[in-house]
């Protein structure tokens, strides 16, 4: 999966879905592109915040837009890709786990997914 079609895929054709599955690449792509998009809003805040109060306090509205429109669906890829590798959507709280949780989360992310059919649905590689 490319760059542009997992961009696609998770903010058009799977904004919200937390079923199915997510190849390593879909998720990978999302993530860098939610990345770069906050990168792009903090520095255009920091722009606007230059300007004065109003131009700042429409700065805090961009900023917030792209955040909060990008939680969604990069939870629900990151769900997508733990069934991948056939595991619950649920794993995704071990993050909270101080230290450990998030290395293991990251384990679980790079992990190649299971070929051919699991739990969760059909390889998105085939």
């Amino acid at each position: 999966m490319t760059f542009g079609e997992a961009v696609n895929t998770c903010l058009k054709q799977k904004y919200a879905t937390f079923q199915g599955r997510a190849a390593r690449s879909e998720y990978w792509w999302f993530t860098l592109f939610s990345i770069l998009a906050q990168i792009g809003a903090q520095i255009v805040f920091a722009v606007l915040a230059s300007m004065g109060e109003a131009a700042a306090l429409l700065g805090i509205v961009i900023l917030a837009v792209v955040v909060l429109g990008l939680i969604l669906p990069g939870i629900s890829v990151l769900v997508r890709r733990l069934h991948d590798t056939d595991r619950s959507g649920w794993w995704f709280w071990i993050a909270l786990v101080p230290l450990v949780g998030s290395i293991i989360l990251l384990v679980f992310l790079v992990t190649k997914g299971t070929e051919g059919e699991n739990t969760f649905g059909a390889d998105p590689l085939a």
